[in-house]
């Protein structure tokens, strides 16, 4: 039996931020389409992204949402999304915590 696979938002707010990318500038709408087709490459396959080291996950993924894993999708101009994956017997779900230009995402993993 294949499991259901479904993706997500990690809450209200960033599926709202998603949302409101496609009526924004051309560069907001641009990471839409990037983010848009993040999520459908997940839904095919949950684990397209790179997969990051324990050691290396910030403290407030742990902390704020208790992951067990962490995920890096590539998007294009630099940009990164991360997400968890999460599954039962019937489903897998991936949950997206946030997205970031390559400044933000280096400040945050504190390279």
């Amino acid at each position: 039996m294949n499991k259901d696979v479904f993706v997500g938002f990690i809450n209200k707010e960033l599926k709202a931020e998603l949302e409101s990318l496609k009526v924004g500038r051309f560069e907001d709408k641009q990471l839409y389409k990037f983010i848009d087709r993040a999520i459908n490459d997940m839904k095919n396959s949950p684990a397209c992204g790179t997969k990051i080291s324990k050691h290396l996950w910030p403290a407030v993924y742990v902390q704020k949402y208790g992951i067990t894993n962490l995920w890096k999708y590539d998007l294009p101009n630099a940009w990164r999304l991360l997400y968890t994956i999460e599954s039962d017997e019937i489903r897998i779900v991936s949950i997206i915590l946030e997205w970031f230009d390559h400044t933000e995402y280096e400040r945050r993993f504190g390279y």
